[in-house]
């Protein structure tokens, strides 16, 4: 524990919690073992992404902070990184994440826990109407009118969906609905992979008041596959443009939505007065979707979907107390997303009458830190040489990249090391020189002086990482060919892709019927279902 850091207990956080302050109750550990166990509120901001992700998802230098681990020793680096970075509101959570369980703590299990609690408590008290994965089937075989939404993002759908379904991400719901189902008497059926993203779809358009019958599909394609049946595999099937009457009376219904929700209107002289405020953090998020970002957005926002924003609010906004500022184009989709952020307890607010200041294009610009000390550059290509030349292996590629990323392509030869495992990974790969990568490099760049210190050895960084690598039409080895640390950078959903076993998945299911319990018992959450 680093001396000269404040120390709080779980009820001091706890009580800034049930205040509403802002407060980020920071998990530097890896994903893996952050989904073992981590109290609700907690974020995952792994030791080894600390300089790439704090400026964007922490932009207030003073929010107050409280870091832990449990017992691996990471908060000392952590608060070293931070207090580079500016942060000057740090403390250590008592006893770390054993302290919290000590207090009387509750601990949870999984990841985006706030988001799925959330949502097993508004199916619990509004009765949100779902159909058993056999009673869609026979629907569907028996030629029924009925349209399946998935409600996933799409890279998901495309991984496995319900034969037939169309990808309509979650905030995009109540916008499409009617050009997807004309006819008020066709049955539209809202699925994701598990519960979560079903039951919001769906209550999403039953709170909006579309005339059509809905129901979520239960338990998603885990209860599809549960049931012994056929998942599609690799679909594109996407929603359609609708029209302007269309878009005008989804506007009407979800603006409707957002005010009884108690979400709030900001206008321009808001958007100034938010940019200026010093001694708030308010995130700045536009809910459409990315393609419609890149084409133009608000200087100043991120894209943030809507329906992955209601799903996964601690990996974008892990500032619990803060505002959130969301903008469309159309009055929908930002209104049925702050309809559910309000739910749950968040200060949001929709930007009205901004639609014709989308004058940014691309991706939005990134502020990001400058490396510790001089990083030292190689090419592709004398990289290439210098591995073609290299018989005494006095060279060692190691890969910072994700696990999954290292998998899917990597420098042949390349280890894989985990940036918060430096140390033992090292002790693995001896050599004279490294040369450090990953997709773009800028993880690479920032383990560079600490690579240098640990081993005493001359260090590079392969400049613009493996896609620089690529582009020079060098080529990329697959699998899991050099590993130096254990993967734990990344938790094995067991809702995603087409192999999970059945009993995790089946233990998915039962863990989620559980949330509801779990949130009465931890009492800091604050939703209100309306």
């Amino acid at each position: 524990m680093n001396p000269s850091l404040p120390v709080k207990s779980f009820l001091q956080v706890r009580q800034a919690l049930l205040a509403r302050k802002e407060i980020a109750l920071l998990d530097l550990r890896e994903e893996d073992p952050f989904a073992q166990s981590h109290p609700l509120f907690a974020a995952n901001l792994p030791l080894g992404r600390v300089e790439a992700d704090a400026w964007r998802r922490i932009p207030r230098r003073d929010t107050p902070i409280v870091l832990y681990d449990n017992g691996e020793g990471l908060v000392q680096a952590a608060a070293a990184m931070l207090q580079r970075l500016g942060y000057t509101e740090l403390a250590v959570l008592d006893g770390g994440l054993q302290g919290w369980a000590d207090a009387g703590g509750e601990l949870f299990r999984d990841v985006n826990v706030p988001s799925k609690a959330f949502g097993e408590l508004v199916e619990a008290q509004r009765h949100t109407p779902s159909l058993s994965a056999e009673e869609v089937q026979a629907l569907l075989d028996s030629r029924a009118d009925v349209v399946v939404l998935d409600a996933r993002r799409f890279d998901e759908y495309q991984t496995m969906n319900i034969p037939g379904s169309v990808s309509v991400p979650g905030a995009e719901l109540v916008l499409r609905a009617a050009a997807l189902a004309p006819d008020p008497e066709t049955t539209i059926i809202v699925n994701c992979a598990g519960r979560t993203r079903s039951i919001i779809g769906t209550q999403s358009l039953v709170n909006a008041g579309i005339p059509n019958p809905v129901s979520a599909l239960r338990n998603g394609t885990i209860g599809w596959t549960l049931a012994g049946q056929t998942l599609e595999r690799g679909a594109a099937r996407s929603f359609p443009d609708v029209t302007p009457q269309e878009r005008r009376l989804a506007a009407a219904r979800a603006r409707d939505v957002a005010d009884r929700a108690g979400a709030r209107r900001a206008t321009a002289a808001d958007l100034r007065r938010f940019t200026a405020e010093s001694g708030r953090t308010t995130y700045f998020l536009d809910v459409r979707t990315p393609p419609e970002f890149a084409a133009g957005h608000l200087p100043g926002f991120a894209s943030a979907p809507g329906g992955q924003l209601v799903q996964e609010t601690d990996m974008v906004a892990p500032v619990r107390g803060a505002r959130l500022l969301l903008v469309d184009d159309d009055g929908v989709r930002a209104n049925m997303s702050a309809s559910w952020l309000a739910q749950m307890g968040w200060e949001v607010w929709v930007l009205d009458g901004m639609e014709g200041d989308f004058s940014e294009t691309g991706s939005a610009a990134g502020n990001l830190p400058e490396p510790e000390g001089v990083v030292n550059g190689v090419g592709p290509q004398q990289l290439a040489q210098w591995l073609a030349q290299d018989a005494g292996a006095q060279i060692a590629v190691l890969d910072l990249d994700s696990s999954a990323h290292y998998v899917q392509g990597h420098v042949a030869g390349a280890w894989w090391a985990l940036r918060s495992d430096l140390t033992a990974g090292l002790s693995r790969i001896p050599s004279q020189r490294y040369v450090l990568t990953c997709r773009d490099g800028l993880l690479a760049r920032y383990a560079a002086a600490e690579v240098a210190r640990l081993s005493g050895a001359a260090v590079y960084v392969l400049q613009g990482g493996k896609a620089a690598w690529r582009a020079a039409g060098l080529p990329l080895q697959q699998g899991e060919t050099h590993l130096a640390c254990a993967r734990s950078d990344r938790y094995r959903r067991p809702y995603e892709g087409t192999d999970s076993p059945r009993s995790a998945m089946q233990g998915y299911l039962d863990w989620e019927y559980g949330l509801v319990q779990q949130l009465k018992q931890d009492g800091t959450h604050g939703f209100c279902v309306i």
